[in-house]
């Protein structure tokens, strides 16, 4: 498996990731639990909504930035790409869970990664309700929250048998086919949660949940979890397991080898 470059100056970018979400934090926090302007951006599986908050909190990541690093790159779900192509591009969904935000359930998060030569280097997963910031990179994954900092590993040697396992909604995020493959691994498995979005892969990165099965993403939805997961010692790839790296679409998230071996088959009937 080919390894991601790595730049010189991950631990001020490492640094930083955690300013951004913290940045973030500040803006959204107060329009949480309150009364929202929504928004419906529409889409293949219905309401899709946005608020102020998710456009606030990505004018405040891009702001600072444009600041620090002007010659970084950005793309978001909001507010689009600016220099794509640059080394450095910042990958934002400033709010992951909309729905989750706006029904008052601290299941959202505000997920930021970073590609570095086209690679997924560093990412972040946050809920600051909670006062989570969930980080990670190939050297690897911390949790810091309101008691410290402590290191993230994936649970190891769990089958399918014992495996708890996730995803967001089939009604509504999975097509007819995709919800077939998702019961054919569901009956296998000790225990399902759903509507966790993202969260559910930070649980993964934590040693809480085992597996994560999500279709339909976009990069912003799960660019940020890759090096968080490769850092916590799991895996982030696509429903035939191979990797899935900056590219969205049907998305496996993994805590061993072994569990992904397993379930693949599964999802391919």
């Amino acid at each position: 498996m080919a390894t991601s470059p790595t730049p010189s100056n991950l631990p001020d970018l490492d640094a930083f990731i955690v300013e951004l979400n913290r940045a973030s934090a500040g803006v959204i926090l107060p329009l949480f639990r309150a009364e929202h302007d929504l928004q419906d951006k529409g889409g293949a599986f219905g309401f899709d909504p946005v608020t102020a908050a998710d456009k606030g909190a990505e004018t405040a990541i891009r702001a600072l930035i444009s600041q620090h690093y002007p010659d970084h790159g950005v793309i978001g779900e909001e507010y689009g790409e600016d220099r794509a192509d640059a080394e450095f591009v910042w990958v934002l969904d400033p709010i992951d869970g909309t729905r989750a935000f706006i029904a008052g359930l601290p299941v959202w998060t505000t997920l930021i990664g970073l590609r570095y030569r086209g690679e997924p280097v560093l990412g972040s997963i946050g809920q600051p309700h909670i006062g989570e910031i969930f980080v990670g990179h190939a050297g690897g994954a911390r949790l810091i929250d309101r008691e410290g900092e402590r290191p993230l590993k994936v649970r190891a040697g769990v089958p399918l048998s014992a495996a708890i396992i996730a995803n967001t909604d089939p009604d509504t995020t999975l097509t007819a086919a995709e919800r077939d493959a998702w019961h054919r691994v569901r009956v296998h498995a000790r225990l399902a949660r759903l509507g966790c979005d993202a969260y559910a892969y930070a649980m993964v990165a934590a040693g809480s949940l085992d597996l994560v099965i999500e279709a339909g993403l976009k990069s912003w939805d799960i660019e940020a979890a890759v090096p968080l997961l490769t850092g916590a010692g799991g895996l982030v790839t696509d429903w035939s397991g191979a990797p899935v790296g900056r590219h969205g679409g049907r998305v496996l998230v993994c805590s061993n080898e072994a569990l992904l071996a397993e379930v693949v088959p599964h999802l391919a009937g």
